[in-house]
C-alpha cells in the first residue's frame, strides 16, 4: 500500500527529499545532479531570503513498505496570486518511478493541502516563485544533458500527468547550433541597420557598477510585466521584480557569470532590452555528482576551464522596441564573443512559445527547436 506523508521541514527529511532522485537517475547518462548543500540552504525555512519561502508550501513523499516512491513540493505564490486576483497553486519538485499510482497519491496529497488554503487550481511544474530555473518537464529533447537551469526527467513523466487530468498551460523551446559563425552572418544582416534606423546602442554590462545595471534590468522586466502584452513574453503570472529581489538574485548568479556576455540595450539613457548568456556550467556539475565537498571544489575548477558552450539565460525587450531587432543586435555582440572564446555550441531558452520575437532568431536561420519543455496545469478537484 502506498503511504504518502508530508515531511518535517528539518535537515534529515529534507535530504531524503532530496537523495530521491539517485534512486529514478542512477542510470541515466544526461541528468545532472543538483548540488545537494545548495538545495537543503534553498529548502530550510530559515534562509528567509530565499525563494522557497514566497508562501506557504509543504513537502510530500510516497512509500511502499519502506521504500521511497516519489516526491513532490506543493505551495503557493502569495505576491503572485494577489497580482493577477487568483488563487494558484504550484507544484516543483516532481520526481517518481513510472506509476500511475504513485502520482495520484502524490497528487492527492497535493490538492487536499491546497484544498485547505482555498486555492482553485495547480500549475507546475514551477519553482516557488515562478523562475525559470527547473521551469516545466521535458516532453522532446531526451538525448542530451540539459543546460545549466534547465531540467531533465524521464519520458513518461508526460504520459503520467496528462493521464491524472493535467492540460498544457505553457510551452517553452530550446533552441541549439554548434554553427555559430552562419548564425553570427544572419544577425549581422539585420543588427546594424536596427541599431541606426531606432537610434539604440549595446553596451557589455558593468558589474562594477553593479546597481545601475540591476536598476535598469528591473525597470525593463517591470515594463514589460505590466505591460497589455506581458502574455506574449511568458509573464503572465510574474511578480515585477523589485531592485532588492534582483540584487539577489545577481549574487547568487555571479559565480556563474562571465561579464563579456551580459548585454543591455539603450536608447539614449533609457534601458530597452537585455539578454544575459552563461556559460554551460552543467558540463561541470555533471561531474561532481551532487557534492561540492571535499573534493568537489577542486573538480569544479578544473572543469571549469573546459566549458565549450553558453546558454542564453535571459533576453527581454520593451515592448516600444519589439520588433525592431533589438535582440537580434545584442546576439550579434554574444555571438562575437562566443567565437573569440572559442565557444562551441549556444543554446537559447527557455524561450515562450508566443514570444515569436526571440524565436525569429533562431528560426529565421534554420534552426528549429530541439528540446520541449511544457508547465501542466489542473483544477483543484478531484477526478
Amino acid at each position: 500500500m502506498i503511504e504518502v506523508r508530508e515531511l518535517k521541514k528539518d535537515k534529515t527529511e529534507l535530504l531524503e527529499f532530496i537523495n530521491f532522485p539517485w534512486i529514478i537517475y542512477e542510470k541515466n547518462p544526461h541528468w545532472v545532479p543538483p548540488i545537494k548543500t545548495d538545495l537543503l540552504k534553498s529548502f530550510l525555512e530559515k534562509n528567509s531570503k530565499e525563494k522557497i519561502n514566497c508562501g506557504p508550501h509543504a513537502f510530500f513523499m510516497a512509500w511502499e513498505d519502506g521504500t521511497p516512491l516519489g516526491r513532490i513540493l506543493v505551495g503557493i505564490n502569495e505576491k503572485k496570486n494577489l497580482r493577477i486576483n487568483k488563487n494558484v497553486g504550484f507544484f516543483g519538485y516532481l520526481e517518481m518511478i513510472n506509476s500511475p499510482a504513485v502520482l495520484s497519491a502524490l497528487m492527492g496529497q497535493a490538492f487536499d493541502w491546497l484544498k485547505r488554503h482555498n486555492i482553485d487550481s495547480l500549475i507546475g511544474p514551477l519553482c516557488p516563485d515562478d523562475d525559470v530555473e527547473g521551469r516545466g518537464i521535458l516532453i522532446e529533447g531526451f538525448d542530451s544533458p540539459p543546460v545549466l537551469m534547465n531540467p531533465y526527467n524521464p519520458p513518461y513523466y508526460q504520459t503520467l500527468l496528462e493521464g491524472y487530468g493535467f492540460s498544457k498551460d505553457m510551452e517553452f523551446y530550446a533552441y541549439y547550433t554548434d554553427k555559430i559563425s552562419s548564425l553570427r552572418e544572419k544577425v549581422d544582416k539585420v543588427s546594424d541597420f536596427a541599431q541606426q534606423k531606432f537610434k539604440f546602442t549595446i553596451d557589455k554590462a558593468d558589474l562594477k557598477f553593479r546597481e545601475r545595471e540591476i536598476r535598469d534590468i528591473a525597470e525593463i522586466v517591470n515594463q514589460i510585466i505590466l505591460s497589455d502584452n506581458e502574455e506574449e513574453n511568458g509573464f503572465e503570472y510574474a511578480v515585477p521584480p523589485t531592485y532588492e529581489s534582483l540584487y539577489l538574485e545577481m549574487n547568487k548568479l555571479l559565480p556563474f557569470l562571465d561579464q563579456d556576455l551580459l548585454y543591455i540595450a539603450r536608447a539614449g539613457e533609457k534601458p530597452i532590452g537585455f539578454v544575459f548568456a552563461i556559460p554551460d556550467y552543467n558540463q561541470v556539475l555533471k561531474k561532481l555528482n551532487g557534492k561540492l565537498f571535499p573534493f568537489g571544489l577542486f573538480k569544479f575548477l578544473w572543469y571549469k576551464r573546459k566549458i565549450s558552450g553558453i546558454r542564453g539565460f535571459a533576453q527581454f525587450v520593451v515592448p516600444e522596441y519589439q520588433n525592431k531587432a533589438v535582440v537580434a543586435a545584442i546576439f550579434k555582440q554574444l555571438l562575437e564573443v562566443a567565437e573569440r572564446k572559442n565557444y562551441k555550441y549556444i543554446e537559447g531558452s527557455q524561450i515562450e512559445e508566443r514570444n515569436l520575437a526571440s524565436r525569429r532568431i533562431f528560426e529565421n536561420a534554420g534552426i528549429a527547436p530541439y528540446k520541449t519543455y511544457r508547465v501542466y496545469r489542473k483544477n483543484n478537484k478531484k477526478d
